[in-house]
């Protein structure tokens, strides 16, 4: 079982930035997929980026692209996932989530089976 924590929230400026962090405790390497995502009332969870837990291949949503970073530090047994969010818009504004998945790795919350209980981002203009 793969508990995960966000921390980092809050609320900015447009233009500002936010630095979200992920906590991933009993971290097990069959979740392969770390990723963020993030939701607003009346919408569908929508992907922001993922990455594999090996390193390498990286996927962000085409309206984050040049401004999110999302990044990995593993350690023996836990896992960091950060992500990095600067030249920040209104419509950045929601409740971001820490997910991770051992079937895939896509901006596709289908795939993902651990989740946390979100950090609230809120950018005013």
């Amino acid at each position: 079982q793969v508990q995960l924590v966000e921390s980092g929230g809050g609320s900015v400026q447009a233009g500002g930035s936010l630095r979200l962090s992920c906590a991933a405790s009993t971290y097990t390497f069959s979740s392969h997929c770390m990723g963020w995502f993030r939701q607003t009332p009346g919408k569908e969870r929508e992907g922001v980026a993922v990455i594999y837990t090996t390193g390498g291949t990286i996927d962000y949503a085409d309206s984050v692209k040049g401004r999110f970073t999302i990044s990995q530090e593993t350690t023996k047994n836990t896992l960091t996932l950060s992500l990095q969010m600067n030249s920040l818009k209104p419509e950045d504004t929601g409740m971001y989530y820490c997910a991770a998945s051992n079937v895939g790795c896509a901006l596709i919350a289908g795939l993902f089976g651990y989740w946390g209980q979100g950090t609230q981002v809120t950018v005013s203009s």
